[in-house]
């Protein structure tokens, strides 16, 4: 009787071992199934994720050229961006036709004395100091008189600095749309070797003391908030010293600093700001006195080379479609480098 009651036992615990092996075993190979599933599953969000991220970004980029050409296509009556509306592609410019078609946009890159003088840097003589981790840019877009002007510009959500035009018949509400920006600069008209545009009030040489301070005083009256001015042409102004002088008497009076456009290589501004105990800041590099966008890629590159060579760097546009589009495409290049608005740099 006891023999069968241990067989009993021993074939009663064999069947509970299976069981609970068994169960064990299935319980891991489910657990470990399980855990396959999980990261299938994962991989797949994941990659979902990845794949919803390239499509904002595509809808991103789409979106900002979208309003870019919206908002350049309003300004088509004044600075023929209409090719701009075609496609993404540059916008070709022959010289021969920008004449004939008026295309060659007025501005202070095409006043330029010596043209090798985009790539000659001021750097050596400039006084800028450098309180960031990484290399500092400021871009100066000359220019600038129009709403859409002003809107193309900001479309880009970046850290540009606005040079308005004083007003004119051509741009008659420039002081009002600089009302709206908290940080802006004036892009003063002075006197130039030779240039065919010249504009209304221009600073000339042989103005005197009272004329250029009655000047500076009514700029400063219109634009209440400026700080900042760069010269408009400006190659036979900016050489000589005793305007210089007077110039630098008024922009003092009015709490206003000078930025040099640098139009020629015989500007005395330096000598001036020395005399004075004042930093002369200057521009490196005209991204668009050729507006075909390749170019202005390359001088976009130069600028950031410049700016990692010496700690900071310069540039000047102006508001051409090939120059917002080259912008708007480069703002890659920029994330080795601070980008900044003007009032950082010194």
């Amino acid at each position: 009787m006891l023999t069968i009651t241990a067989w009993t036992l021993a074939v009663i615990a064999l069947i509970l071992s299976s069981l609970v092996a068994g169960y064990y075993f299935g319980y891991e190979n489910a657990k470990e199934d399980f855990a396959k599933k999980e990261k299938t599953e994962n991989a797949k969000k994941v990659a979902y994720l990845k794949k919803m991220q390239e499509a904002s970004k595509k809808e991103d980029e789409k979106s900002i050229n979208e309003k870019l050409k919206d908002v350049l296509k309003k300004e088509e009556k004044q600075d023929n961006t209409t090719a701009l509306l075609q496609s993404k592609e540059e916008i070709p410019v022959k010289k021969e036709e920008s004449v004939k078609k008026g295309l060659n946009y007025t501005s202070a890159s095409h006043e330029i004395d010596d043209e090798n003088l985009d790539v000659i840097s001021a750097i050596e003589i400039r006084e800028i100091k450098q309180t960031s981790a990484k290399p500092r840019v400021a871009i100066i877009i000359d220019d600038v008189g129009t709403r859409s002007q002003v809107r193309a510009i900001k479309a880009l959500s970046m850290p540009i600095t606005m040079a308005f035009l004083p007003p004119s018949a051509a741009r008659p509400n420039s002081a009002k749309l600089a009302a709206q920006e908290s940080l802006y600069m004036v892009h003063l008209p002075m006197e130039a070797q030779s240039f065919s545009a010249e504009e209304p009030s221009t600073l000339r040489i042989n103005d005197s003391q009272e004329k250029i301070s009655s000047r500076i005083k009514e700029i400063k009256t219109l634009f209440p908030k400026v700080h900042y001015i760069n010269n408009h042409t400006g190659s036979k102004f900016t050489s000589n010293e005793v305007a210089m002088q007077k110039l630098m008497n008024a922009l003092q009076a009015n709490d206003i600093n000078f930025i040099d456009s640098r139009t020629t290589a015989t500007t005395q501004a330096p000598k001036i700001m020395k005399s004075l105990g004042l930093p002369y800041v200057s521009r490196d590099v005209f991204l668009d006195h050729q507006m075909d966008k390749a170019f202005v890629n390359k001088q976009i590159k130069q600028v950031i080379e410049i700016a990692k060579k010496h700690g900071s760097a310069i540039a000047i546009g102006h508001p051409h479609a090939n120059t917002i589009l080259a912008l708007a495409e480069s703002k890659k290049l920029f994330e080795d480098v601070e980008l900044v608005y003007i009032n950082k740099m010194y």
